[in-house]
């Protein structure tokens, strides 16, 4: 009877540790991830021009074998309200659960920002801002703005953001302002 005892025990001991290993587990479950991706077609040959042809050498690192766009026309079709479909983030909105971290991946060809505005609007650069739009208040400065350039994105890398409060939250890139989405948080 005895050794029935101590079994029983031990099976008990066993089931209330694997209890508690799966609660602490729980409790350290890695958070959802939702991807944002943002996507551009520079044109190395114009946008590497010098300026004011283009951007300078070596902006535009696009990689992309399809459809570019050239530097005048990015200008001159955002300043006409046509901004090119392209550049973009994608999805354009996302219905999310609290907790969920966003990665952020840049796989365009020059740097984006990943920034949180009140509403959307124009950003720092007015010639690609369309008719009659003015900067938002939080892209103004531009990148003498720290907490703008804490938002930028570089070529190739990733940002994680994380602890958004329910509710809905708008993004969009303060250099190409037409790049938007929406995350709805649950």
């Amino acid at each position: 009877m005895m050794r029935n005892s101590k079994m029983l025990l031990s099976v008990v001991m066993l089931a209330a540790a694997i209890s508690a290993r799966a609660q602490d587990d729980s409790r350290n479950e890695h958070p959802k991830v939702a991807q944002v991706v943002a996507l551009d077609e520079c044109d190395p040959a114009t946008f590497n021009l010098d300026p004011p042809n283009g951007v300078g050498a070596g902006f535009c690192k696009n990689v992309a074998l399809g459809a570019v766009t050239q530097f005048f026309t990015l200008l001159n079709n955002a300043k006409q309200g046509n901004p090119d479909p392209k550049w973009d983030f994608e999805p354009d909105a996302l219905n999310v659960e609290k907790g969920t971290v966003l990665s952020v991946t840049d796989q365009g060809g020059e740097p984006h920002t990943f920034t949180e505005v009140a509403n959307f609007g124009g950003g720092f650069i007015d010639a690609l801002n369309g008719p009659g739009e003015q900067t938002v208040s939080e892209c103004s400065g531009g990148f003498a703005n720290i907490a703008v350039a804490r938002t930028r994105i570089l070529q190739g890398s990733t940002v994680q953001i994380s602890g958004l409060s329910k509710g809905e939250h708008r993004f969009q890139c303060c250099i190409h302002p037409w790049m938007r989405v929406t995350v709805n948080v649950k």
